[in-house]
């Protein structure tokens, strides 16, 4: 190992607080993956949409909306006057503060949410640090905390739990399973389908009982990646 992996791994403390302030960092990205995540989803299907009804030219990707829009492209923008946010209006709750709550370009205020989220994944990646210390363990936990967070505000805004971040961790979390991290491979694919079939059930019998939908395909896709992580 390193130097600097030796030092984090004989210090706690050390290792926490690197954590946590790189909790700060991801945090500020999860704020991007939560706002556009969704609107890509949203554009991939009007897209497949458009292509079924044999529109070349689909009206409502059309202009702006057909300029290439992912995580990393366009830059971040205030979406009042359209202010490119620079490098130091991004450092994690520090700008926010320094600007104090509004946008550089046209002084409207900046929702809250960002520094809240920015603090909360800090935090919460301290917390994970401190409990598993330094290892393979504690860098898997703090992926899983990461794509959790997300998740969960995802779900709170718009009712989705993108198969993006769900079907890669449940691969994830039974691979993790063959090294024994958390759980063993038995107890993990026994999750995975206990977690999935267990919300199916429930699923099937409320439609049989009342003919409606009680929740989407996303929540048997999140208990699975949860069963395959612990089992």
């Amino acid at each position: 190992m390193s130097v600097l992996a030796v030092y984090l791994a004989d210090n706690l403390w050390a290792f926490t607080v690197a954590a946590t302030v790189l909790g700060l960092l991801v945090g500020s990205f999860l704020n991007v993956v939560v706002h556009r995540l969704p609107l890509m989803m949203e554009r991939a299907w009007q897209a497949q949409c458009q292509e079924l009804l044999g529109e070349a030219h689909p009206p409502a990707t059309a202009g702006k909306e057909s300029e290439p829009f992912n995580l990393v492209t366009p830059r971040s923008r205030c979406p009042h006057c359209g202010h490119a946010i620079s490098a130091l209006e991004n450092i994690p709750v520090i700008s926010y503060l320094w600007l104090r709550g509004r946008c550089a370009g046209c002084g409207k205020s900046i929702s809250p949410r960002y520094p809240l989220v920015e603090l909360a994944t800090a935090l919460l990646s301290g917390i994970t640090a401190w409990h598993f210390g330094f290892g393979w363990a504690a860098g898997a936990a703090l992926a899983l905390t990461w794509a959790l967070i997300a998740l969960s505000l995802i779900d709170f805004d718009h009712q989705l739990l993108p198969d993006d971040i769900t079907l890669p961790f449940l691969w994830i979390g039974l691979l993790l399973s063959l090294f024994g991290l958390f759980t063993d491979s038995a107890a993990s694919i026994i999750g995975a389908l206990a977690g999935y079939l267990s919300l199916w059930t429930i699923y099937i019998l409320f439609k049989v009982a009342t003919g409606k939908e009680g929740m989407g395909y996303g929540d048997f896709k999140l208990l699975a990646m949860l069963g395959a992580w612990m089992g």
